[in-house]
């Protein structure tokens, strides 16, 4: 385990408080996380986690062995539920901070060097509009930005969208026909070809094309590494209303990042339910992989 890179990104419901404050799940959050032992963690729904000094912000971070945490502050007429990233200082140092303000929600950016590498990576924390289709293709062209110039980047992301190599995954895209919340088909399609359907933007301009900017974990891990699991689906693990479970909860690297990966998992045990309608996503790099991409060769 000292020579591999674990990665998480999970999004808590509410933080755990439960809604209307109703079934406190924090502590047992804490212990689901502390378990995959994190070097980088990307957090989505930190919901009241800036409250009372940012106490909750600090509470998880110091469960997770002392990562050091980054969080927006939410702004008046926003989402009230931010995303963030907690890093281990004992693999990397940080160069830098950055938040990319955007209509409904900023993206959590900072810049991390590996311990003795020269490449930086952005590393970023996002959970794209639930709303609005088009706002969330405007976040996805803003999640290009971090591999500008050649740069390395790695997110993590609540995608509220859906994956567009629909032919490799393993679930199928929702039957629209037979969703029963008309709010959740407003939120999820858009007008193509003169008829409504899925929206898959976001993962096409992340990932689409013959030169794609980022390369989606669960789908390398899937196929390239043949690890099917990879492509489970990761939410709504609690409602029925709004069609099957989907895999919107994802992970991307740029493609020189890729060929590290050793494993991608998508957990959705008792515990993880308890606690939130999103899966758990663990990924694990080869450290020794990714020093002689982040090391130039002199």
């Amino acid at each position: 385990m000292a020579d591999e890179l674990r990665v998480v990104s999970w999004n808590i419901e509410h933080n755990g408080r439960g809604r209307n404050g109703s079934d406190d799940h924090r502590d047992l959050a804490r212990d689901i996380l502390a378990a995959t032992q994190p070097h980088l963690l990307f957090r989505q729904e930190l919901t009241g986690a800036g409250d009372r000094g940012r106490a909750d912000l600090y509470a998880e971070a110091n469960r997770l062995g002392g990562l050091i945490p980054f969080m927006p502050v939410p702004q008046e007429g926003r989402s009230n539920n931010p995303v963030g990233v907690m890093i281990d200082l004992t693999l990397f140092l940080i160069d830098g901070y950055f938040e990319h303000d955007l209509p409904w929600k900023p993206i959590c950016n900072p810049r991390i060097r590996l311990k003795g590498c020269a490449k930086p990576i952005n590393v970023a924390s996002a959970h794209l509009c639930h709303f609005d289709p088009d706002l969330r293709a405007t976040e996805a062209r803003r999640l290009t930005t971090l591999a500008d110039n050649s740069r390395s980047a790695l997110v993590g992301l609540d995608a509220n969208s859906y994956p567009h190599r629909t032919e490799l995954e393993s679930v199928a895209l929702p039957d629209w026909d037979k969703v029963k919340d008309p709010v959740h088909y407003q939120h999820r399609t858009i007008e193509r070809d003169g008829r409504r359907v899925s929206d898959t933007r976001p993962d096409e301009i992340l990932t689409g094309g013959t030169r794609p900017v980022f390369t989606d974990l669960g789908l390398h891990a899937g196929t390239t590494l043949g690890q099917p699991g990879a492509l489970a689906a990761t939410a709504s693990l609690k409602r029925t209303d709004q069609g099957p479970a989907q895999r919107i909860d994802r992970m991307y690297c740029t493609p020189d990042l890729a060929p590290a990966l050793i494993s991608f998992d998508v957990l959705a045990t008792d515990e993880v339910r308890e606690v939130s309608d999103h899966a758990l996503l663990l990924a694990r790099f080869d450290l020794g992989i990714l020093r002689q991409v982040l090391t130039p060769t002199r």
